[in-house]
């Protein structure tokens, strides 16, 4: 009986620790299912039209995106990923190219003038969603920009 006990208080505070708030273990987990990441510069590259941003240009639209404020998220339906991945739209997008190990993810970043549209692709994996950013969404390069 003592021994049910004891093992079951060492089970729950080993829980306890692997689930609580701070815990790395829980960060790590939320981590995976993140629909719209926090992204370090140092391991981004920014593309518009085909060319690469300076680097200060792309720490500041790296930070613009990660201050953005989630809006909602896009229901892709099985087929329809072309539609989203290149849409009938005349804006141009920026494109992030984030690699980590293996994984390779890009997102297509649409800015209109009340919000700014996300494409999110992994493998065969498409996700949309959308954002509201003031800076994003004014953010344009100087003419002299892009290297």
């Amino acid at each position: 009986m003592t021994w049910t006990v004891v093992i079951s208080l060492v089970i729950g505070f080993i829980l306890k620790f692997l689930l609580s708030p701070p815990s790395a273990m829980v960060g790590w987990v939320l981590g995976k299912f993140e629909l719209h990441p926090k992204l370090e510069s140092k391991e981004v590259t920014v593309t518009f039209n085909g060319k690469n941003l300076k680097e200060e240009e792309k720490v500041r639209f790296t930070d613009y995106f990660n201050e953005a404020d989630f809006l909602k998220k896009y229901y892709i339906f099985p087929g329809n990923e072309k539609l989203f991945l290149h849409p009938e739209t005349n804006v141009t997008p920026f494109v992030i190219n984030v690699k980590k190990g293996k994984k390779e993810v890009y997102f297509f970043v649409y800015n209109y003038d009340n919000h700014v549209d996300v494409v999110k692709q992994s493998k065969k994996k498409v996700v949309s969603y959308s954002l509201s950013s003031d800076n994003l969404q004014k953010f344009t390069l100087p003419t002299k920009g892009l290297a």
